[in-house]
């Protein structure tokens, strides 16, 4: 895959993600899926497959009235691509962390998109 190939499918992805279209953001993934998600550099969150993913996307959905990422550097590595982002989203429920409902978020983070058969197989989050 070119490196313009996989930008158009993280910004769809994105576009869906942003959305709340679980289904959307379906179309851009593989069959095996793998997600990881990190805050502070510790591993919170695993899962694998389309189908937990898509539990896990439509669970998420509660967490948040509105949500956005946006790619702000995108660095390709071998087949990866590194996508520092920002996120903004404002809360819809109290978050054991301290975040209460209605409060804005806003931080900056990074994900490492991997691809197969032209689909995004594994995404890492690290915020």
């Amino acid at each position: 895959m070119t490196f313009g190939d996989k930008q158009k499918l993280i910004l769809g992805y994105l576009k869906a993600y942003n959305s709340l279209d679980v289904e959307g953001m379906l179309r851009f993934l593989d069959e095996d899926i793998e997600f990881e998600n990190y805050q502070g550099g510790e591993l919170t969150h695993q899962l694998e497959g389309k189908a937990n993913f898509e539990k896990q996307a439509n669970e998420a959905l509660a967490y948040f009235s509105s949500r956005n990422q946006r790619a702000v550097n995108w660095t390709e590595k071998g087949e990866s691509l590194e996508v520092e982002i920002e996120f903004q989203a404002l809360a819809a429920v109290d978050f054991p962390n301290g975040i209460k409902k209605g409060q804005f978020i806003q931080f900056e983070g990074k994900s490492i998109f991997e691809f197969r058969n032209s689909k995004i197989l594994k995404i890492k989050d690290f915020s």
